[in-house]
């Protein structure tokens, strides 16, 4: 895992390791709730047009998962994440935070539900990029015999995760999002994507 320990007065702060000129061009401080839309277009667009420099920064560790924060605004904050063989995340929900991922280099496996809907299962492919509402629970894996990297999105930023045992326990109604945090708040908020 990788620490983002600079912090900044700015109203934006990119990882101290990423040379990604242009990068900052992408997240407009202003823009303080991003929408799913907005959200799969910049992981699509970094996934794509930064792929050297994330590259560089991408690291695999085992048993737990790798991930970075790239950057974090008041609205948003943009995360590298690394999955090898077998690597997945618990069943979770975003805290009613919008997200996206996309899959930078090999395929994951998700499944995912939404309250008072089925759980549906996507394989999702390089390149492939989705947004998601408040709504979406998901347990994210990799079933290949890969290593793979995604890059994420959520809005607003350093929103807590909630953890199921299962996607069958997901709340008939997602709860509303905690107050709005200071971008101090935000900055000092590591927890896991």
């Amino acid at each position: 895992m990788t620490t983002f320990a600079e912090t900044s007065a700015s109203e934006l702060v990119l990882h101290p390791e990423l040379h990604a000129p242009g990068l900052a061009a992408l997240l407009p401080a202003d823009r303080l709730l991003w929408d799913p839309r907005q959200l799969r277009d910049l992981t699509s667009t970094v996934a794509r047009e930064f792929a050297e420099p994330l590259g560089e920064l991408l690291r695999y560790e085992s048993p737990q998962r790798w991930w970075a924060r790239l950057a974090v605004t008041q609205g948003v904050e943009l995360w590298l994440l690394s999955w090898l063989p077998g690597q997945h995340t618990e069943p979770h929900d975003h805290g009613g935070a919008a997200g996206s991922f996309t899959v930078f280099t090999g395929r994951l496996h998700e499944q995912y539900r939404y309250p008072g809907r089925l759980i549906r299962d996507a394989d999702h492919a390089a390149g492939a990029a989705l947004g998601f509402d408040a709504g979406r629970a998901h347990q994210v894996r990799n079933t290949s015999d890969a290593p793979a990297a995604s890059v994420h999105a959520y809005s607003p930023p350093a929103v807590p995760t909630r953890e199921y045992d299962s996607l069958r326990d997901l709340p008939a109604e997602i709860p509303p999002l905690p107050p709005r945090q200071s971008f101090a708040q935000v900055l000092a908020d590591t927890v896991e994507p």
